[in-house]
Formats: C-alpha cells, structure tokens, sequence
C-alpha cells in the first residue's frame, strides 16, 4: 500500500513538472490574451454568422458615418459596439498583399479600425500580415549580377541597372508587364498633358505587384558607379509622369490625400511599420527585416505617395515622395518629421546599399509580433533604351560604394548612420523585448529532470 501511494505522488510529481518545464507554460505571460489573425473578408464571414457580433458591426458602421471619432464616441451605443467588437476576429483581422480580394480586406480592416485609432495618428500600423521571409537567396543572385567579388575593373565598368532591365527582358510576364508601363507613362495625351497619371500608376501597380522581386527589385535597387546607372535607376518609374509635377504639393496635403484611398492608406502604413528607423537593431531596420522593408518601399509605387530617387547622383541614396513642407505653418515640424522618413531614413537606405551591393545580414527569422492598432525636378528624359551602352553617355566616374565585407573590413562609422556591411550577428533578440538570448540557450529541462531524479530516490527509499 504504501508502495503504491509512493508511486502515485511520483507520477504526479513527475507530470507537474513536465508542465512546468514545457515551452507553453514558459511563455504564457507573453501570449496571454494573443490571438493568431485572420484575413478580415474571413473573419467578416465569422461575424456575419454570429448575430451579436454582426449586429454591433452595423451599429458601429453607422457611428462612423459622417462623425469624428469624439463624437462617436460620446455616443453609449457606438461604445458598446466598438466594446463588442474588439472581442472578435475583426479586431485582430490581417490582410495579405496581393490577394484575390484584398480592396475588399482592406476596407474592412479600416472600418474597424478607424473607430478604435485615435484619427489621424502620425504612424498607422499595418493592415497587411507581416513578411517572415528573408532576402538571402535575392541578395545571393544581386551578389552575382553587380558583380561583387569579380574583376574590380569589370564590375566598375558594368551598368547593373541596364543588365537589370535585360534580365527583365528574358522573363515573358517581366517583360510583358514592363513593356505595358512604359507605352502608357510615356504615352503624351496633349502638349499640356504629357500622359494620363492615372493610367500609368495603375500599369506600375500591376508590375511591382505581379512580377516576382527578383526582377523588380534589380531594376528598383541596383547599384550605380557613374551617373549614367543612377539615372536609369531615377527613370525606372518614368518619373515624369508617376513621380513629378508641376508644383510640390505640401507632404502632410499629400498625406491626409492617401489616406482616403484605402489602399494608399495601407501602403504608407505598411510603410512606417516595415522601414520605421530602429536605432535597436544592427540594420535600423525593425526585426532586421531587409525585405520587409524593400517590400513597402516597393508597395508605394503607383500612388499619389509614389517615392523615387530625388537625382542621379551615385554616391548618395536620397527618395522620396513628390512634396515639400512648404507652407506647412505650425505643423512644419511634423511635415519634416513625416519627410526625414524618406530623406533620412537609414533602414531604407541600409536596405537599399544592401540589396543593390548583394550584402545580407545573416539572422535567423523572428516570430511576428501581432499587435492591435494603436492608438530638384528635371526636365523630361526619355527612358534608355536597353541595349544603350549610357556608361559613356553621361560620364565614366567611378564612385566606389561599399564593397564586400571581405574587402572593406569592419570600419568604425562616426556618422549616425549604421555601416552597410555588417558581420554575422550570433544572438536572436526576443521581439518585443530587450532580452538577447545565446544561440545554444534555450528553455532547458535539466533542472527539472534532476529535481524529478532526486524525488523519485526518495520516495523509494521511503516507500522501502
């Protein structure tokens, strides 16, 4: 009897203990009241199939027709709906980029969330799930298209972004997509209206939205020597017609304009979520994330928002969207803090040097974060022709940009900026937190398996 007691209480030792030890139980404080997204057209069928949660989204829709958000929210029934709401899957819904329906995700997303958001925050977070994959295999063919690690001479001589529109060339869908673009933005309407903008962001929207990176990223970020590259690398979105204009309009004008485009809106949130600069990580970049941010920064174009390099100079990467603070009066500071976020923003601009010099930063993936929301111009050029030899058409200087790692070595940098050529980074950084954990660490079962060895002898030798 007293043997069988002994091995009753082991066995139930020997469970709580494995509880404690197993990973769940570690991380509960962190994933309490965590819930995995939904894409919102999905989680608008769970609400629909639910007569509370249904009826409350109609009585919150409502609210906010044709009211702010303070009268909203002044009203005891829009509370009660918006209370009732942030307990279903619409509160926590994501939309994929790209997807069948995804202006039909987007503007769900937004009638939500735009009653719980304080209105017009200065940063938004982004509708769209977060991007999980890296950019190694990207940066490794970058890497073998500039050249980097060949005959210096060579590589200096070479003309990335022409070889960028040549491999686009070779690819049917690349070229027939690219081919669409480039007839419609340069396609004059009359002699005061040089194309029709509204067709032509629409055709660059389908090309960054349906060819796959690989080809529009070497033609969006391809790095220059001379001038002649970084011109064709400005042309690339034949920014007289998508980019420039006649005067700058304001940039926080500009702002509150894409904001009442759902998806604009989205584009520019995914944006400050994914480019955001993050003096906490080696790259600047949130979650070191290169792809994230290059993807945003891809997402923009074909908007009102559309951002672009500001000139053709290869030493310095400089974009951003057609505007200027000008006329801002009190809200001057806050224009030019929405503009650094172009002009100065080296997570960008790392991202940029990186891809376009085939240099990656080797980190492991980290899980995603869900969190709710919180509250000069030029004159026409005609585009260059892909068998143009231009490395002698608008100069021969040689600018050298960062080189390999190899090559250059790791070098102090005294600027602000963070150095674009970075060593392999050995610890992962929990998202969310400032705790750094050694690759070998890990939640460990060692102490419980030794406490387990120690009650067991125990309890035999009491049970003997």
């Amino acid at each position: 009897m007293i043997l069988a007691n002994a091995f009753c209480l082991f066995f139930f030792l020997d469970e709580t203990l494995r509880s404690l030890a197993s990973p769940s139980s570690l991380q509960g404080p962190e994933l309490h009241g965590w819930r995995p997204p939904v894409d919102c057209v999905r989680a608008n069928e769970l609400c629909a199939a639910e007569s509370n949660c249904s009826s409350r989204y109609r009585t919150l829709r409502q609210c906010l027709a044709g009211r702010d958000r303070n009268t909203m929210l002044a009203n005891k029934e829009c509370q009660a709906a918006l209370e009732v709401l942030q307990e279903s899957p619409l509160y926590d819904c994501r939309c994929k980029r790209g997807m069948k329906k995804e202006l039909q995700c987007l503007q769900i997303y937004w009638s939500i969330h735009l009653g719980l958001t304080e209105g017009e925050e200065f940063y938004e977070a982004s509708p769209y799930e977060p991007v999980t994959s890296r950019l190694s295999d990207i940066f490794r063919l970058a890497s073998i298209f500039s050249g980097t690690g060949a005959d210096p001479v060579v590589s200096a001589k070479s003309n990335h972004c022409l070889d960028a529109a040549k491999a686009c060339n070779l690819n049917d869908n690349c070229k027939k997509l690219r081919s669409s673009y480039i007839s419609i933005c340069n396609r004059e309407i009359s002699p005061t209206e040089r194309c029709n903008r509204r067709k032509c962001h629409k055709a660059l929207r389908q090309f960054f939205d349906r060819v796959p990176s690989e080809y529009t990223y070497r033609m969006l970020f391809c790095s220059c020597q001379d001038q002649a590259c970084a011109e064709r690398r400005r042309q690339t979105i034949l920014p007289s017609c998508s980019y420039e204009d006649k005067e700058k309009p304001n940039c926080l004008d500009l702002r509150s304009v894409c904001r009442t485009d759902h998806l604009c809106r989205s584009r520019l949130a995914d944006f400050h979520t994914n480019c955001r600069a993050s003096y906490q990580t080696l790259t600047s970049c949130p979650a070191d994330n290169y792809q994230a941010c290059l993807g945003s920064y891809a997402g923009m174009i074909g908007f009102d928002m559309t951002p672009n390099y500001v000139d053709s100079s290869p030493t310095g990467i400089v974009v951003s969207p057609w505007c200027s603070c000008r006329g801002s009066g009190n809200m001057e500071e806050e224009c030019e803090k929405f503009l650094r976020d172009f002009t100065e923003n080296p997570c960008l601009r790392n991202a940029i040097q990186a891809f376009g010099n085939g240099t990656d930063v080797n980190l492991s993936p980290k899980n995603p974060s869900f969190q709710a929301t919180q509250s000069p111009r030029m004159e026409k050029i005609p585009s260059l022709p892909d068998d143009l030899s231009d490395s002698t058409s608008l100069g021969t200087s040689v600018i050298t940009t960062c080189t390999s790692v190899q090559e250059q070595g790791l070098k102090a940098n005294n600027s602000k900026e963070l150095s674009m050529c970075f060593t392999e980074l050995t610890t992962n950084i929990i998202p969310g937190s400032n705790k750094v954990i050694k690759p070998n660490s890990g939640p460990s079962r060692a102490r419980p398996t030794a406490a387990l060895t120690v009650l067991s002898l125990l309890m035999l030798k009491l049970a003997l």
